[in-house]
């Protein structure tokens, strides 16, 4: 299809911090690690990303964001009630101590699992939700290969040590990007301390991060022997969310320090530039037999690009119209297309959309325009 084009300049600015990168070997310590920027998913430093390792109880991830799809999706609610089975009941290492029989709501599950890493609760709501263990398995499973996980395998819901239960760094960030796609879950990410039971049972963070580093918002710790310290951590400053992947790290403290100090590299070298908001007017298109001459073509999506904060190039937006938009049009009906040009090519596009309604000129009105303009 031909189209028109219309061309807005904007400044893109790009830098490759290679020196404060090479630095990080030096600070991070672990067997695999990873940081990326969460909205573009763009990776800014990594080290045996793709190794498969077993993760922990950041397995619990991609749990919480199987449950929060549900609750997204209104499959579940937050009040709704959990019962606790034998099985659940059985589950030791971090527990939130359930007792078969025992009703809990997702809210307080959600805070079990995500504060104290709760081995028992995460089993509880896997089959709340699918019936089974095994059949959540299953989805997490099914999950993890839509969103392209290919390094991962998962074998139960908790992350406890077992054969055949892998990930990699990369595909930690992949799945925490997207758990954080849901805004309520750093509702229960961020808490530090807080209780259950009418105060009978008292939670605190695992992840030290949510107190002592500044944006910290999440997500979520793991350690076994056979998987060492992880976490993988995340943090929002100046609308930029970083997330870190640490795997493997000798002790607790290194898997800290190893996340602080991606993250302190991250905030410190790059930024988010919102090129265009949701529903920004970018240009006005003519619209052909409408009640309206025109129509405002909106940014369907917000556009972003990652951009060093030192160290420019050029770039530009490139704007595509439809050869032909004609009436009748509905707000949201697709008529063009932006691209985000720099010097590497394009960085993103998003589709262009009528801002309104634009009702199609009857034969009178046609008519009337003709006598009008022979007059």
């Amino acid at each position: 299809m031909k189209r028109r084009i219309c061309f807005l300049i904007c400044a893109v600015m790009l830098m490759t911090a290679s020196s404060a990168r090479a630095g990080l070997e030096q600070n991070v310590n672990a067997k695999a690690a990873i940081l990326i920027e969460q909205s573009t998913g763009e990776v800014l430093w990594e080290m045996n990303a793709d190794e498969q390792l077993p993760i922990a109880s950041v397995t619990k991830i991609m749990t919480m964001l199987l449950i929060m799809e549900q609750i997204d999706s209104g499959k579940l609610s937050y009040d709704d009630m959990v019962q606790v089975s034998e099985n659940a009941m059985s589950y030791g290492g971090s527990t939130m101590f359930l007792e078969a029989g025992e009703e809990l709501s997702v809210t307080d599950m959600m805070k079990g699992i995500a504060v104290a890493s709760a081995n028992d609760g995460t089993v509880a709501m896997a089959e709340h939700i699918a019936g089974s263990e095994s059949s959540f398995v299953d989805m997490m499973n099914s999950r993890a290969q839509e969103l392209g996980m290919i390094n991962t395998h998962f074998v139960n819901t908790n992350g406890l040590d077992a054969d055949g239960h892998y990930s990699s760094a990369r595909d930690v960030s992949i799945m925490s990007a997207e758990l954080l796609r849901h805004p309520d879950i750093t509702k229960f990410t961020t808490i530090w301390t807080d209780e259950l039971r009418g105060g009978k049972f008292q939670l605190a963070n695992t992840n030290k991060l949510i107190r002592f580093y500044t944006g910290a918002n999440g997500l979520k710790t793991g350690s076994t022997s056979a998987a060492l310290c992880c976490l993988s951590a995340s943090a929002l400053r100046d609308d930029m969310q970083l997330i870190a992947v640490v795997l493997g790290a000798p002790t607790s403290a290194e898997r800290f320090e190893s996340a602080k100090a991606m993250l302190d590299y991250g905030f410190a070298n790059y930024r988010i530039n919102r090129l265009a908001e949701e529903g920004e007017v970018i240009c006005e298109a003519a619209v052909i037999n409408g009640v309206d001459e025109t129509v405002n073509a909106v940014a369907k999506n917000e556009v972003t690009v990652l951009e060093g904060k030192s160290g420019a190039s050029g770039g530009e937006r490139r704007v595509y119209l439809n050869e032909s938009i004609t009436a009748p049009l509905s707000a949201g009906d697709v008529i063009g297309t932006m691209d985000i040009v720099n010097e590497n090519g394009v960085a993103a596009t998003v589709e262009l959309c009528a801002q309104n309604d634009v009702g199609r000129r009857g034969i009178g009105m046609i008519l009337k325009d003709i006598i009008l303009r022979f007059i």
